[in-house]
């Protein structure tokens, strides 16, 4: 990791998340104590930061410059508000189109993700605090800097961004080996969520129950099922395909 990556030290990091930098998550000395480490934990659960308790040799790996049981892990770019987006995205007279990822963890894949959601004008990506790649800067650079541009939600709870979507007049469309619909059918020229489901294990069940339509792709080989990135690559030229063909914008 390049030390420009990270901020080390209690005091260094309280100040660091006063001034606003983009911080992707901290990792605190598990039974770490003391007044200030209670200060920087309490800045943590106000601003909402992804926190996890490690032992020290961690720590150590990342540096061994004096860390005071406390390393800031930045990120490259800032993330965005769902709550802020969905009525901006309207109020810019759009019809919008988001990705969610439940549980993609591969970076590479998050950033060829991004990078065709870059191309097809996609709008936001959602993914969750935890339990998934973020925007670290493997993923930018998978991306070829398409997270420079792609907003970016990191949400307490995928189902709950979800139920937020649906309730704002999204279609929440599911990508599922398991469809009963071919992506192709799909209407997607109304405001739509597409939900891309874990490598390993697709999309969990409680979003499941939550979608409109689950979309397939045929599988015409060997092999079940497609890469996570190519899938989403698919799915989103298909919207870019029906997006054309009904008069919209290429903007």
């Amino acid at each position: 990791m390049d030390r420009n990556d990270y901020i080390f030290g209690l005091r260094a990091i309280i100040e660091a998340i006063e001034a606003g930098k983009s911080i992707d998550k901290v990792l605190m000395r598990r039974e770490l104590g003391g007044e200030l480490a209670k200060e920087l934990s309490d800045k943590i659960m106000e601003y909402g930061i992804v926190c996890q308790k490690v032992p020290v040799e961690k720590l150590n790996r990342i540096t061994m410059k004096n860390h005071q049981g406390a390393i800031a892990i930045l990120s490259p770019v800032g993330y965005h508000k769902l709550d802020n987006l969905i009525p901006q995205l309207y109020e810019e007279g759009k019809t919008p189109v988001v990705v969610v990822l439940d549980g993609i963890t591969d970076a590479r894949n998050f950033g060829a993700i991004t990078r065709t959601a870059d191309c097809s004008a996609v709008d936001a990506i959602v993914i969750p605090e935890r339990g998934s790649a973020s925007a670290t800067s493997d993923a930018v650079k998978a991306s070829a800097g398409a997270l420079f541009y792609v907003p970016v939600c990191r949400e307490r709870d995928v189902q709950t961004a979800v139920k937020k979507l649906k309730e704002s007049g999204y279609k929440i469309v599911g990508a599922s080996e398991k469809g009963a619909v071919s992506y192709t059918k799909v209407d997607f020229t109304v405001p739509v969520a597409i939900v891309m489901g874990a490598e390993d294990t697709g999309i969990s069940s409680d979003i499941i129950r939550q979608c409109d339509e689950l979309a397939s792709i045929p599988i015409l080989g060997n092999i079940g099922s497609l890469n996570v990135s190519v899938a989403a690559g698919v799915m989103l030229y298909e919207v870019v395909r029906q997006r054309l063909e009904a008069g919209f914008s290429r903007e």
